[in-house]
């Protein structure tokens, strides 16, 4: 009797056999009959990719496509985020010549108090004029200058291809998505319906009250999320997967994600090594019966093309740029300070004088706008001056804000809220997208409350942010 045959290894084997109890040699089957989960951040990758990877994943997909199925938690969370990602990615690449203009002037600054910083130890303890005449003619304001220029063109270059190999503006989104429809047709039908609310509420109780306690995976890594929602986002896909696994034909269930943190994977020595948690594989076997296998992107697609199709056009480039992208969207989702929306802005505090720089960034000048910029009453209002501020390139923003996801106005056939009004409620010859725009209530009255020099701005400000950016 082998090993895999004792009863207490069988048992057990989720924990003690290598691949969570699931043999190498069966991973085949896995993309031959499996249930296929993408991931949220596999999907929002998509907007992450250049056209060329895109359309080679995409590709790859369509050989899967029968067998993939989408959790409702997840296509929610990729219809709500495809915004995100490529504002955030528009964003640090437009911004980049600004960034490497101001660390290069930071550069330019330490190199010379370097060379001065020796000049005086020479003079102090060496007496030594011949040397730091040296200094003066290799060191000096032109010299480092000239340095720094050559680098700074060598470093705007690779930025400036980084952002024209990009062809997904922020604009798309809101219009003409050409992601939307790809993704759409792979699916098909197989969607999971919404969650009701009463399995929602019993859930999120279940997880908050014994899981996350207990660190029972996945999503116990998520609770510190702002709304209780936010942090069992995880636990939902989970759950939905395992009803969706215990319905008959389901063998098999394979995951992809980029998502390795310590709510899906275990650390096995405290130098880097993980797996996927063994209770995860568990669980799904002592409730459905069915087998799974979790992958990362790069790995999934190496199996498409081993297993189902080795013609696919994936190249180690590819694969490369598959686990890049998927982990920046993941990282994002795990790392970043949580972005700022309509939802949560008035119970958000801006970073103490934020707002106040951003007021000054635009240019206002009134005292009643100030009072507001620095009021705590007016959140929806500073959250959306620091965002637009930062979002047109008015300022360089701080390396730790959050996103903002907020707008003053939209272009929409439908009301956004009951509560925004037509953009006939702002002043003609002021506004000029009175008749196809909604304008939020927050910013209807600060129009009215602004002075006169203030008002004109802080209007061409909201008409800009709808303006599709280059």
């Amino acid at each position: 009797m082998g090993q895999a045959d004792l009863p207490l290894v069988e048992q057990f084997r989720s924990w003690i056999l290598p691949e969570s109890g699931v043999g190498a040699a069966d991973r085949k089957a896995f993309f031959e009959d499996a249930l296929v989960v993408l991931d949220t951040n596999v999907l929002l990758s998509l907007y992450e990719y250049n056209p060329a990877v895109r359309n080679q994943v995409l590709s790859a997909l369509e050989q899967i496509s029968e067998r993939l199925w989408l959790p409702y938690q997840v296509g929610q969370e990729f219809v709500r985020g495809r915004r995100r990602v490529i504002i955030e990615r528009s964003k640090e690449l437009g911004e980049a010549p600004v960034a490497i203009d101001r660390h290069l002037q930071q550069a330019y600054k330490s190199v010379l108090a370097a060379s001065a910083h020796v000049k005086r130890l020479l003079k102090k303890y060496a007496n030594d004029d011949a040397a730091q005449s040296s200094l003066d003619e290799a060191i000096n304001q032109a010299t480092v200058k000239a340095m720094l220029a050559e680098w700074q063109g060598l470093l705007k270059d690779h930025a400036k291809q980084l952002k024209s190999g990009h062809d997904l503006l922020p604009a798309a989104v809101e219009s003409d998505d050409p992601v939307l429809p790809e993704v759409a047709a792979l699916f098909g039908d197989r969607l999971a319906p919404p969650t009701d609310y009463a399995v929602v509420q019993r859930r999120l109780e279940e997880a908050l009250s014994f899981r996350f306690p207990n660190e029972i995976p996945p999503g116990f890594a998520d609770e510190g999320k702002g709304k209780p929602l936010d942090r069992v986002g995880d636990y939902l896909v989970w759950a939905e997967i395992l009803d969706r696994a215990d319905t008959p034909g389901v063998k098999r269930v394979l995951l992809v994600s980029a998502d390795t943190k310590k709510d899906w994977y275990e650390e096995l020595d405290g130098k880097g090594g993980k797996r996927p948690w063994p209770q995860l594989f568990e669980e799904l076997r002592q409730r459905t019966g069915a087998e799974l296998r979790i992958e990362q992107p790069g790995q999934f697609f190496q199996g498409i093309k081993e297993f189902l199709s080795p013609g696919t056009e994936l190249t180690t480039a590819t694969y490369d740029e598959i686990d890049r992208a998927a982990g920046a969207v993941a990282q994002r989702s795990a790392e970043k300070n949580s972005s700022v929306t309509d939802d949560n802005a008035h119970v958000v505090t801006p970073p103490d004088g934020l707002a106040l720089a951003a007021y000054r960034a635009a240019g206002l000048t009134t005292r009643t706008v100030k009072q507001l910029a620095e009021s705590g009453r007016r959140r929806h209002f500073q959250w959306w001056l620091i965002g637009v501020t930062a979002e047109l390139g008015v300022r360089v923003p701080d390396d730790d804000e959050p996103l903002v996801e907020l707008c003053a106005a939209v272009r929409s056939e439908v009301r956004p809220a009951p509560e925004w009004c037509p953009g006939t409620a702002l002043a003609q010859g002021e506004w000029p997208y009175r008749s196809d725009t909604w304008v939020a209530p927050w910013f209807v009255q600060l129009v009215q409350e602004a002075g006169e020099a203030d008002r004109l701005p802080l209007q061409r400000l909201a008409a800009r942010q709808l303006q599709p950016k280059p």
